[in-house]
């Protein structure tokens, strides 16, 4: 095998506890486990040898996200942390909880960037959404961020719930003073798997989404940068997942876990090395995580002699997404039209039916709890 490629993104998952229940979260549906429990998550200390260990690898950019990285109350020593380790760091939070104090606190310890989620520019079906009420203080902390000098992304999921606001979401990036825009339509795994019937968009949706998107580019010009990413779902070839397999991220999961991706645990049989047993370096080079499906020489057909070439420009496309629509991890992914299995990509695209959300939750799943009664919602 050659030598594999260096990190250079860290995605740190801090927490899975998280205020909002959004349904389309990427967070693992089993996530109510014991060993995702905030008596296992990292210590401060675990996770600022996991930031130098990242760095010495190669690493430059460090996510910290979750769940909700604002419940950590060590996280102004986590910035520290990375900013002495030498990591651009960026906070990937709900804003729920980033008040101007916080806010503050976090920029002197030398967070470098904040991105702050909206489920909806209407604030009543944001928090219908979100599953609670969080518009206000999202607004109110995007300002915040702003009046600190922070430099500011807006991130919003899109699917059939919320395309439809796609202008005002745009207007109100402008108004809010963001230099960058997130436009990241629904891709389905972790909760988004079980509420795909009620998130799928139409194709209509999408053409006047990305209509919509370029007008707004054209009339703002650089002030904003928009990035706009379909649905795998209505691509025709696949997407390099996460860069490709283990080729330019690591994931870090709240117990210590190291994953090549947010979904990776789905696949069974997968073994994940613990960052408390084993140094990041060893785990990168060596892991079966991260080995079994880099490169090209696990390829099945028609992705080992594919006739446009494209091997090693998707990799055979997401591994979780085969997995879970032909049963097998190293199938091509049924994205690329050349896979035996496209037409299931096809037909799910008129999967528009309403329903009714399954909302995140901690709680574990079949007890009866996994969408609290409160939470219950009937979608159109």
């Amino acid at each position: 095998m050659p030598v594999p490629e260096r990190p250079f993104t860290l995605i740190a998952e801090l927490s899975y506890q998280c205020p909002l229940h959004c349904p389309y979260c990427s967070n693992p549906v089993d996530i109510g486990q014991a060993k995702y429990a905030r008596e296992h998550e990292l210590t401060t200390a675990d996770w600022i040898r996991a930031f130098v260990e990242a760095r010495a690898l190669g690493v430059v950019q460090l996510a910290l996200t979750g769940g909700e990285p604002m419940l950590r109350r060590d996280l102004s020593e986590l910035c520290a942390g990375a900013r002495e380790a030498g990591l651009y760091s960026s906070l990937i939070t709900a804003g729920t909880l980033f008040t101007r104090e916080r806010a503050a606190e976090l920029k002197a310890a030398g967070l470098d960037h904040v991105q702050i989620s909206i489920q909806s520019p209407n604030p009543a079906e944001n928090d219908r959404l979100a599953g609670n009420r969080s518009f206000e203080k999202k607004i109110a902390a995007a300002r915040a961020a702003r009046e600190l000098d922070f430099p500011l992304s807006i991130n919003c999921v899109l699917h059939r719930q919320n395309l439809d606001r796609i202008e005002e979401l745009l207007n109100l990036t402008l108004e809010l003073g963001a230099q960058r825009l997130e436009l990241a339509n629904t891709q389905y795994y972790g909760w988004a798997v079980v509420n795909q019937e009620a998130l799928m968009p139409t194709w209509e949706q999408l053409r006047r989404g990305e209509e919509a998107v370029k007008r707004f580019r054209e009339r703002v010009g650089p002030r904003v940068d928009v990035l706009w990413v379909l649905p795998d779902f209505y691509e025709e070839l696949p997407k390099p997942c996460m860069g490709g397999w283990g080729r330019t991220a690591m994931v870090l999961a709240p117990n210590g876990d190291v994953l090549p991706c947010q979904a990776a645990s789905t696949i069974p049989g997968l073994q994940f090395a613990n960052l408390r047993d084993e140094s990041l370096e060893r785990i990168w080079n060596e892991s079966d995580a991260f080995t079994r499906f880099r490169g090209t020489d696990w390829m099945q057909e028609p992705c080992r002699s594919c006739p446009l070439g494209r091997q090693e420009v998707d990799f055979g496309g997401c591994r979780c997404q085969a997995l879970r629509l032909t049963g097998d991890a190293a199938a091509t992914d049924p994205v690329c039209r050349l896979s035996p299995h496209h037409e299931d990509v096809v037909s799910a695209r008129g999967s528009q039916r309403s329903g009714e959300f399954v909302y995140r939750t901690m709680k574990p799943r079949g007890t009866g709890a996994s969408a609290p009664g409160r939470l219950r919602q009937t979608v159109s």
